[in-house]
């Protein structure tokens, strides 16, 4: 009877499981935007809980007032920035005032602006005047010196030491010799002072022999003009006639055959209408200061093509300056008057 039982069941078919892989599949690739999605999401407001948890935790530095410490002394402004738990930062600057060596000149942020607490704030501090004592002038030149005093003070809003006119008299020594000085060397200075000096104009009854220049070239000229201590007013037309182009062809004449150092002489050059000699002739003209006493000048010859040149180094006490000159065309000229280039010419 058993047996019958299970023979039945043997006999009966058994039910087919059909399994629809495929469609699971095409199902779960269709909701991978969606599952990409929330986990994104997740991760978001995890990382959001995150940072938000550890800034509700850790406190940030408090803000504090910066304090005014202009003028102050370098310790006491430590000490203030040392309060308000602010962390210096100095640099060092000369000063125009005498005796604040050490104290505050500046500072950054201003007094009164709000930061956070270990913020730095920038100080300058005073390192003291440049000078603080009259020094040995006499026995110097006084373009040298004024050379001397604008370079020790520049960048100053005021200079501690100032020139004052200065008083020239007749002496031995080389024209610009100072001579003597007030205030005294070693005066020391408090607020800026004005120095008054005696200055030497140079030997008082020095006379110069009038040459004879008729016929002379302008390189002639020129040579002339750096031994002599006569002053030449030069002035020229076109060469005409027998007149040979580049020469001097008249002169002041003068009654007496010696005349004082630096005394004018009036003359007439002949010149080309063009180019002559592969050069290019004229007179160059500048007015200039007068000078209490003759100055060191001299002409720098700039050509086209090639290096420059000294064209002539001379002596001058101001006024009319006039060369002569024959360059090369397109060549620059440049006056200067104690090596500070005052004038410049192309020669065309």
């Amino acid at each position: 009877m058993i047996k019958d039982f299970f023979n039945k069941l043997k006999d009966k078919k058994r039910p087919e499981l059909k399994v629809g892989f495929s469609e699971s599949y095409d199902k779960f690739q269709a909701n991978i935007p969606a599952f990409l999605g929330i986990c994104l999401c997740a991760f978001a407001l995890m990382c959001f809980a995150a940072f938000a948890i550890f800034f509700m935790n850790i406190k940030g530095p408090e803000k504090v007032l910066v304090p005014n410490v202009v003028g102050k002394s370098l310790e006491d402004a430590l000490l203030e920035m040392q309060v308000k738990e602010l962390y210096p930062k100095i640099s060092l600057r000369y000063s125009d005032t005498p005796g604040d060596e050490g104290t505050i000149l500046d500072q950054s942020p201003d007094a009164g602006a709000i930061v956070k607490g270990y913020s730095r704030v920038s100080l300058v501090v005073s390192r003291g005047v440049i000078v603080d004592k009259v020094d040995e002038y006499t026995g110097m030149n006084i373009e040298d010196l004024r050379m001397k005093l604008q370079t020790l003070f520049a960048g100053q809003t005021r200079p501690l030491i100032i020139l004052g006119e200065p008083e020239y008299k007749p002496d031995v020594s080389d024209a610009g010799t100072i001579l003597e000085q007030d205030p005294p060397v070693g005066t020391r200075i408090s607020e800026p002072v004005t120095v008054q000096l005696v200055v030497s104009r140079g030997p008082n009854y020095e006379n110069t022999k009038a040459p004879y220049l008729i016929g002379q070239t302008v390189n002639d000229l020129l040579q002339t003009i750096t031994r002599s201590k006569l002053v030449f007013d030069i002035t020229s037309h076109m060469a005409s006639g027998d007149e040979k182009p580049g020469t001097v062809v008249d002169q002041q004449v003068f009654d007496s055959e010696y005349v004082p150092n630096y005394t004018r002489v009036t003359l007439e050059m002949a010149m080309p209408s063009g180019e002559y000699n592969d050069n290019v002739y004229g007179i160059f003209q500048e007015k200039v200061p007068d000078y209490p006493y003759p100055v060191p000048m001299k002409i720098e010859a700039y050509p086209a093509e090639g290096n420059s040149y000294t064209l002539l180094s001379f002596s001058h006490p101001g006024g009319s300056v006039t060369i002569p000159y024959a360059v090369p065309k397109g060549t620059r000229l440049e006056l200067s008057v104690v090596n500070k280039v005052v004038s410049k010419k192309t020669v065309n």
